[in-house]
C-alpha cells in the first residue's frame, strides 16, 4: 500500500481546557468571518472559492456535493449547482443559515451517502486538512463520482513558511491579544494534514490531478486547487473495504 497512506488515521491532538472553553464560538466566528482579522482571511479565501466554482460560473447545473460545507459560504458561488448536498457533521454551523433552502441531502459523514448515489462533481474548500481519515474520504469520492466527474478541492498551504507566517500576523495576533493564547495550539489540534499530505492523497486514488496556487510555488503560496479527475476505481475500493473490516 501507498507509503502515504500508512500515516492515516491521524490522531488529533488535545486541546487545553483553556481553549475547549472558547473553542465552538471561536470557529464559528472564523468562518464567519465577523472580526476584522478573519474578515481579511476570507477575502483571500475567496479565490478558493471562486476556483472550486468556476466550473459552474454559468450553466447548466451540475449535480454537487460539498465536502466540509460549515456555514454555507461556499454557496453562493455555486448559483447554477444543483441538486446541492453537503456533509458537515456540526450542525451548530450551519443550522440557522437561510441558504439550507437549496441544500437536497445533508450528511454527518460520507459514508452515509447511498450506494448508487453519484455525483457530477464533488467539491471541498479548507476542509481536507482537518480530516482525520483522509484516505477514507477521497477513496469514496471516487466511488459516488460520476463517469467523467470532477472532485475539485482548495487547501491553505498548511506545512509551508508563506502559511504559517499569514496567520501568524493576522489572526494568530487578533487571538493572543483577544485570548492570550497561542494561536499555533489550536492550528495544530485543527490542522492535522500538511498540503503536500493532502496532495499525495489525491494522487493515489485519482491518475488525473491539475493544480494552481496562489503565490509563486506550493512551497511558497498561501493556498491551493486541485482538480481530480479519472478515479482509480479498483484502488478506491480496495482501500474502502479494507477500511471496513
Amino acid at each position: 500500500m501507498n507509503g502515504i497512506l500508512n500515516s492515516f488515521p491521524k490522531e488529533r491532538s488535545p486541546l487545553p481546557p483553556e481553549f475547549q472553553a472558547i473553542y465552538s464560538e471561536q470557529y464559528k466566528e472564523n468562518r464567519e468571518g465577523k472580526s476584522s482579522a478573519s474578515g481579511l482571511a476570507q477575502k483571500m479565501e475567496s479565490w478558493m472559492h471562486r476556483k472550486v466554482a468556476a466550473d459552474v460560473a454559468s450553466g447548466p447545473g451540475k449535480s454537487t456535493l460539498e465536502i466540509g460545507a460549515g456555514t454555507l459560504n461556499h454557496l453562493p458561488y455555486e448559483t447554477h449547482s444543483q441538486p446541492y448536498d453537503i456533509v458537515e457533521p456540526f450542525h451548530f454551523l450551519y443550522e440557522s443559515s437561510p441558504l439550507m433552502k437549496r441544500l437536497e441531502n445533508v450528511y454527518d459523514d460520507i459514508a452515509e451517502i447511498p450506494n448508487g448515489k453519484r455525483y457530477d462533481r464533488i467539491v471541498s474548500i479548507a476542509a481536507f486538512e482537518h480530516i482525520c481519515s483522509l484516505p477514507e474520504v477521497v477513496a469514496k469520492c471516487g466511488l459516488v463520482l460520476s463517469e467523467g466527474g470532477c472532485l475539485r478541492v482548495a487547501i491553505p498551504s498548511e506545512g509551508t513558511i508563506l502559511w504559517r507566517l499569514g496567520y501568524t500576523l493576522t489572526t494568530g495576533l487578533e487571538f493572543r491579544r483577544r485570548y492570550n493564547l497561542d494561536y499555533s495550539v489550536l492550528m495544530k489540534h485543527e490542522h492535522v494534514n500538511t498540503a503536500k499530505e493532502i496532495e499525495l492523497v489525491l494522487r493515489h486514488f485519482f491518475s488525473k490531478v491539475g493544480s494552481n496556487v496562489f503565490g509563486v510555488a506550493k512551497s511558497l503560496s498561501f493556498y491551493q486547487f486541485y482538480v481530480c479527475r479519472k478515479p482509480r476505481l479498483d484502488m478506491c475500493s480496495e482501500y474502502s473495504s479494507v477500511r471496513k473490516m
